[in-house]
């Protein structure tokens, strides 16, 4: 720290859980995760966007909760189960979520895409029912340049009745979910 600038923490090993997997990384602990994600482990899902944690495109599930990648240091998630987009499904076998998605066509240019379903996916983990209000709740702070916000909210009801099917119950419908 000599003249008064700061030097950058150096790299070093360490151990994170991504998608039900320990990753090794060599990084320094202040990294942001969304670039340990992207650059160290290829996982393409959470995207640079304004690199403030303000559009939603780098989301993922910190133990369960949408978390904006960009603004994590990496130091900050160790010991907890980071999920990214490609941990959901895959190509062949997409998750529920993801698979409304594709159903209702909840996409233009794509963008977005990876923070509107992680947040649809976390707010179906804590409700499995929920309104259109409370998808609107959820999605606030996701932009969608593209306006197929008509379509996302159609996937998102579109996933609670897929989860509800793998789960062996129908829908309530009552949350608007039907």
């Amino acid at each position: 720290m000599s003249n008064g600038v700061h030097s950058p923490e150096p790299a070093q090993a360490i151990c994170l859980s991504v998608n039900g997997r320990k990753r090794d990384v060599q990084a320094a602990p202040d990294t942001p995760l969304l670039y340990v994600l992207r650059n160290d482990l290829e996982l393409n899902g959470p995207k640079y966007g304004c690199g403030l944690g303000e559009c939603g495109a780098c989301t993922v599930l910190v133990d369960g909760v949408a978390a904006r990648s960009c603004v994590i240091p990496v130091r900050g998630v160790v010991g907890r189960e980071i999920m990214t987009l490609e941990g959901l499904g895959s190509p062949d076998c997409p998750g529920p979520t993801q698979q409304a998605f594709i159903e209702c066509q909840a996409a233009q240019c794509g963008y977005c895409l990876n923070g509107m379903i992680m947040a649809v996916e976390a707010l179906l983990r804590r409700n499995p029912d929920p309104s259109d209000q409370d998808v609107r709740q959820e999605l606030r702070h996701n932009l969608c340049r593209c306006g197929t916000h008509v379509e996302i909210l159609q996937a998102a009801r579109r996933a609670a009745q897929l989860r509800a099917q793998l789960r062996g119950a129908a829908p309530a419908g009552t949350g608007g979910a039907a």
